[in-house]
C-alpha cells in the first residue's frame, strides 16, 4: 500500500456513482480510502458496505457538509499526502501518481489539476483554467474536488473551515503561498451535475463572487441556496 498518500472522500447519496469512483482509483494505486459518508438512502449505504468488504483499503466514517466530512477523514490521516477527492471526479490514468510526484519534487503545499466534464459544458472549464493560473500568481484557487494537501500543511491551516456553508475548498486554498501551489497538466472528469442542477451561470457567478470576496470571511458563511 502506498505510503505517501490517503484519499479522503465526501460522500452522500452517490449510489453507484461512487462505486465507479473508487474502482477507477483502485485500479490506478494501491492506498488508503477514507469515505466521510453522509447518505440517506438505504441503497446507498448498502452499496458502500458491500464494497468495503471487497476492498479492505476502504473505511467509512461519518460525513456531513464537504468542510466538516474532509475534515472528519483528515483527522485519520497519517501519511505526508491527502488527496480530497469529490465522489463524482473520475481521475485520469496517471494523475493522481503525477500529483503526488509533483508535490514531493516540487515540494508543493498543495496540488491540483484541471478539470474536463460533459460536452456543452467543457468551455467553463477551459474559462477557468485561465482564471486559475492567473489568480495563482497571488492568492492560489483549487476547486474541491481535486486538492492534493501536504498533510503538515494542512494541519497547520486547521483545515476546512466547518463554518463555511460554500466555497470552503477556495476558501482554504486562498491561504496557501502562491510560490507553494502548482497546478499541474493533468486531468479529471467531473459530471456536469452542478450546472444542470444550479446552472450555468449560478455556477459562474458563485465562482466570481467567492473571488470578489476572498479577504471577507463571513461571505463564505452564507449558503445562498447551494444546497437547496
Amino acid at each position: 500500500m502506498n505510503q505517501q498518500l490517503t484519499i479522503v472522500i465526501p460522500c452522500k447519496n452517490e449510489g453507484k456513482g461512487i462505486i465507479d469512483v473508487l474502482k477507477l482509483i483502485s485500479s490506478q494505486i494501491d492506498c488508503r480510502i477514507i469515505i466521510a459518508d453522509s447518505s440517506t438512502e438505504e441503497s446507498s449505504i448498502l452499496l458502500l458496505k458491500k464494497y468495503k468488504l471487497i476492498y479492505k483499503n476502504i473505511e467509512i466514517i461519518k460525513g456531513g457538509l464537504p468542510a466538516s466530512a474532509r475534515n472528519n477523514g483528515a483527522k485519520l490521516v497519517i501519511t505526508p499526502y491527502i488527496l480530497f477527492l469529490d465522489a463524482d471526479i473520475f481521475p485520469y490514468q496517471n494523475t493522481i501518481k503525477g500529483c503526488v510526484r509533483c508535490a514531493i519534487k516540487g515540494k508543493y503545499d498543495l496540488v491540483t489539476c484541471k478539470y474536463r466534464t460533459d460536452k456543452g459544458y467543457n468551455w467553463i472549464y477551459r474559462i477557468f483554467d485561465i482564471f486559475q493560473w492567473y489568480s495563482s500568481k497571488t492568492k492560489p484557487f483549487a476547486l474541491g474536488g481535486f486538492m492534493l494537501f501536504k498533510t503538515e500543511t494542512f494541519n497547520k491551516l486547521e483545515g476546512f473551515n466547518e463554518k463555511d456553508k460554500i466555497a470552503e475548498d477556495y476558501h482554504l486554498s486562498s491561504k496557501i503561498k502562491p510560490n507553494r501551489f502548482k497546478i499541474t497538466n493533468d486531468f479529471v472528469y467531473t459530471s456536469s451535475r452542478r450546472f444542470n442542477k444550479k446552472g450555468v451561470w449560478y455556477m459562474i457567478k458563485l465562482a466570481w463572487k467567492s473571488w470578489l470576496n476572498r479577504n471577507n470571511d463571513e461571505f463564505f458563511k452564507q449558503d445562498f441556496n447551494y444546497w437547496k
